[in-house]
């Protein structure tokens, strides 16, 4: 099961929306995937754990140095390019 953190500015709004269209994104491409969601301080650890990185590119630079695969998003709610980079990345990684 794939592991992603959604990562915002405090972790209570936007990166819960994040982690709700990851969610159905993910559903919709067969992937099972466990989600959590993290305020950009404490955003560095909980990406060690986790196997990918779902953040708005405004926020990027917060990851330039930990270990992980960090997909970059222009909006939350766009349902639309979630879906595409989520599959990039599955197709990439031999997931889908």
């Amino acid at each position: 099961m794939l592991k992603i953190v959604a990562i915002c500015g405090c972790g209570m709004g936007s990166s819960v929306i994040l982690k709700m269209n990851a969610e159905k994104a993910l559903k919709e491409l067969g992937v099972p995937a466990k989600l959590e969601v993290s305020d950009s301080t404490t955003g560095k650890g909980a990406a060690r754990a986790a196997d990918l990185v779902l953040i708005g590119k405004e926020l990027a630079y917060l990851m330039r140095d930990i270990d992980k695969p960090v997909i970059q998003l222009t909006s939350f709610v766009n349902k639309q390019e979630i879906k595409d980079k989520l599959k990039e990345y599955c197709e990439a990684n031999g997931i889908l």
